[in-house]
C-alpha cells in the first residue's frame, strides 16, 4: 500500500495540470488548424450605394438584410455588424448604424457609411470632357 501513494502523487498533479491546460487556455496546441469564423451581416458597397434618407423600413431590409441587433429599447436603430475571427485573432470587424425617424431611413453612421452631403449627378459622371 505504501508504493501506491507515491505513484498516484505525480498521476494526481499531471491530471490537474492538464486539465487547467486544456480547459482554460489560449495556448492551444502547436500546428492545429484554425478555420475563419465570419459572424454578421456581410456588408457589401453596392448594398450601402443603394441607401438613401426617406427610405422605409420594408425596402432597407430588401436592400441590406435582417440587421444583427434590433435593440428593443432603441427601435429607431439598427445595427450592421460582421466579425472575422481565426481562433483568438480578430482579422477584421466593420459597424454600420441605420438610424430611422418613424419609417424613414434619416442616418447612416460607420466607417462606410455614405455622403450624402455631397450632390452626386449621374449626367455628369456619364459625360466625359471631350479631348479636341
Amino acid at each position: 500500500m505504501s508504493q501506491v501513494i507515491p505513484l498516484i502523487r505525480p498521476f494526481a498533479v499531471g491530471c490537474l495540470l492538464a486539465g487547467l491546460i486544456g480547459c482554460g487556455s489560449n495556448f492551444g496546441f502547436p500546428g492545429v488548424y484554425r478555420i475563419n469564423v465570419e459572424q454578421g451581416n456581410v456588408v457589401t458597397e453596392e448594398m450601402v450605394e443603394q441607401l438613401r434618407p426617406g427610405l422605409n423600413r420594408r425596402q432597407v431590409r430588401y436592400i441590406m438584410g435582417t440587421p444583427l441587433i434590433e435593440d428593443s429599447f432603441h427601435e429607431d436603430r439598427w445595427d450592421y455588424r460582421y466579425m472575422l475571427r481565426n481562433g483568438n485573432e480578430m482579422l477584421s470587424e466593420t459597424q454600420l448604424t441605420l438610424w430611422f425617424e418613424g419609417d424613414e431611413l434619416l442616418r447612416v453612421e460607420g466607417p462606410d457609411a455614405p455622403n450624402w452631403d455631397e450632390p452626386q449627378s449621374e449626367e455628369s459622371e456619364s459625360e466625359a470632357p471631350e479631348a479636341s
